[in-house]
């Protein structure tokens, strides 16, 4: 297999967006050990250095429109952002809270005239901002922030103010040391009505760091990991804007007090509005992905150079990676950052042809669901990653130099910043349940007719997906009685998918039965959720393994010839450990046998087998900067 072809495959239409942010780690051979070399003001301004080289290497610039500054690539800036995280992940948060929280909430909230004002300072990084959403009291429940702005007709101004310390705004990028200006989150209030939440631009500091008038500034504290960024809070006491501050692309207040939308439901202003914001959860997902990347570098080179124990009478230990355990450990975890490494790369694709052409309210939703599913499945497993590749490198894994404890420790947060992801598995499912109502809601009476009588059931709409999908798996997916070749088929990708889809089907199924069996039964429609919740979540998660299974299919149709089967085992081996992790479900609905499931087990071993001999190229093929010149861990000399 030829490494640079398959970093070229990987690196995909971005390559060149991705080589330049490697080329400016490589630049600074001291990005690993900042976070316990340095003090913790020393390490915040070493990072804001690095953000501003940053900008002036052009990072921010290829997402921002041209007329200031930018290149108009979308793909290319979250590609480029992504990458960051081979480096030091306080300088990816940094970078994602002044480039794409802060920046693009003017982007996408604000008018021309907010653009003409800020958009060039921000992108270049002479106006640090903060994106002060997230209040002490509501997390991440927005609609219920506390912080209000009303507006004063008489002076033309808005008085921005925090009632209560549930009101505070709380963990805020860029507040506690660096911030001049915030894009605030507040309940508008005109003329004694409440229009629900808006952002608003607010300076906090003066050019000499000082907290200006009202506003009270406060740090966080030392965290459990991400120091490089100072989080920190913000209260406003009757703090005064002008009306001009509020970013007023969805909504208007005119001089005399008079408030004005296109779009007239607030709920859905309020989610439009939070719609465009999607590009911070789709960096995550993909920062995640690529922090797992250096880990598994990090591990599994030293796996295939660190021996241990050996054969009863050899002089000879045995190389780490060598044991059928240790490949167990670590080789599913490769073939699964592969997945996601692609099913990452179609949200990217989609993200920026929903916002470069600027597509309707549906594909929006859709982009929302998907970007929801694969931060929460790229974080959850950056977290898993990190933690086995730890333990599989022992005690030199522990040693900080070594960068799995500050990758542990900066990591952790992903899967609660940028949405919790058990909430994100929420919105998937509840995504899934919209479509699957208003896919029954087209059926014709006749059709409809046909399901009731066809599954003898009260309840339609539970079926009306599931019956067709059913009919059409019957002869891909295995029952009980394929006991005769328990074998057959396993490689099949069309089998793999048949599964996928199954378990996603029935379960969602399932969760609309309930859902609806109790609402009929006059329970409170919230009792009724909750009480199923862990059954929507788990229906969400199975529609997101089988959209990241069908990714890694494409990419591997769309392969060069030269890394095909490469490719080909490393999607067998995640798609059947997939099931395997779940085979006990299959199991229980009769869509696996005992034997057919063993079979999977053992195949699985297999193919850890045969991915191994070329795992250290495989890694390598990410492009963590120097990981293909050098192991990045000391190996103990075989008897130390």
């Amino acid at each position: 297999m030829s490494t640079s072809a398959m970093r070229d495959y990987l690196d995909g239409p971005h390559k060149a967006a991705r080589d330049v942010v490697r080329a400016g780690l490589s630049a600074h051979a001291d990005l690993g050990d900042l976070a316990v070399r340095l003090p913790r003001d020393e390490y915040r301004d070493r990072i804001l250095d690095l953000l501003l080289q940053s900008a002036a290497d052009g990072l921010p610039a290829r997402g921002y429109p041209k007329e200031y500054g930018g290149e108009a690539d979308l793909g290319g800036f979250i590609a480029a952002f992504e990458t960051l995280a081979f480096g030091d992940l306080s300088l990816m948060v940094k970078a994602g809270v002044q480039f794409g929280l802060f920046a693009g909430a003017i982007l996408h909230l604000g008018t021309e005239k907010h653009h003409e004002r800020y958009l060039a300072d921000a992108i270049s990084g002479r106006l640090l901002g903060c994106f002060a959403m997230t209040e002490t009291g509501h997390g991440s429940n927005v609609q219920a922030l506390g912080t209000t702005a009303t507006y004063d007709e008489t002076r033309g101004e808005f008085v921005v103010h925090t009632p209560s310390a549930a009101a505070r705004k709380d963990y805020i990028g860029n507040a506690a040391r660096h911030g001049r200006m915030a894009a605030v989150f507040a309940q508008l209030i005109v003329g004694g009505e409440r229009h629900g939440v808006h952002c608003l631009m607010v300076p906090i500091r003066d050019a000499d760091g000082s907290a200006l008038p009202g506003v009270t500034l406060s740090d966080c504290g030392p965290k459990l990991g991400l120091n490089g960024v100072d989080n920190g809070r913000i209260v406003f006491d009757q703090v005064r804007v002008p009306r001009e501050a509020l970013l007023d692309r969805y909504a208007q207040v005119d001089a005399d007090g008079t408030y004005r939308s296109a779009i007239e439901n607030p709920d859905r202003r309020f989610f439009t509005m939070l719609g465009t914001l999607v590009q911070g959860r789709v960096s995550v997902g993909g920062a995640a992905i690529n922090a797992s990347k250096v880990a598994l570098t990090i591990a599994i080179r030293y796996g295939a150079q660190r021996r241990q124990f050996g054969a009863p009478g050899s002089n000879e230990e045995a190389i780490l990676l060598d044991y059928r355990m240790h490949q167990r450990r670590l080789l599913p975890l490769l073939a699964r950052t592969y997945a996601l490494h692609f099913a990452q790369a179609e949200l990217v694709e989609e993200f920026a042809r929903v916002f470069d052409d600027d597509q309707g309210e549906h594909d929006r939703r859709a982009l929302e669901a998907q970007a929801a599913g694969t931060k929460a499945l790229g974080t959850w497993h950056a977290t898993e990653t990190i933690q086995m590749c730890r333990e599989a490198c022992g005690g030199a894994g522990y040693l900080a130099e070594n960068r799995l404890a500050t990758l542990k420790a900066d990591t952790d947060v992903f899967t609660t910043f940028e949405g919790d992801n058990t909430v994100l598995m929420q919105l998937v499912a509840k995504g899934l349940l919209t479509d699957y109502r208003e896919s029954f809601g087209k059926l014709d009476p006749l059709g409809m007719a046909r399901f009731v009588t066809a599954q003898a059931v009260e309840i339609a709409v539970e079926k009306a997906a599931l019956r067709p999908l059913i009919e059409r798996l019957r002869d891909v997916v295995p029952n009980r009685s394929d006991a005769a070749d328990p074998d057959a088929g396993l490689r099949d990708d069309a089998y793999h998918s048949g599964l996928l889809r199954f378990r996603e089907e029935h379960m969602l199924a399932g969760v609309a039965r309930r859902l609806k069996g109790g609402i009929d039964a006059g329970d409170d429609p919230f009792d009724v959720f909750n009480r199923c919740q862990d059954h929507v979540i788990a229906a969400g998660r199975a529609h997101v393994d089988r959209i990241v299974v069908e990714a890694f299919q494409t990419a591997v149709r769309n392969a060069p010839e030269e890394i095909r089967p490469r490719l080909q085992d490393l999607y067998d081996l995640h798609a059947l450990a997939t099931i395997e992790g779940e085979r006990a479900w299959y199991l229980e609905h009769g869509r696996l046998s005992p034997g057919r499931s063993k079979a999977i087990t053992a195949l699985v071993n297999e193919l850890c087998a045969v991915v191994r001999p070329a795992a250290v190229e495989l890694v390598d093929a990410f492009g963590v900067p120097g990981s293909s010149t050098e192991v990045p861990m000391v190996v103990p000399s075989q008897h130390e």
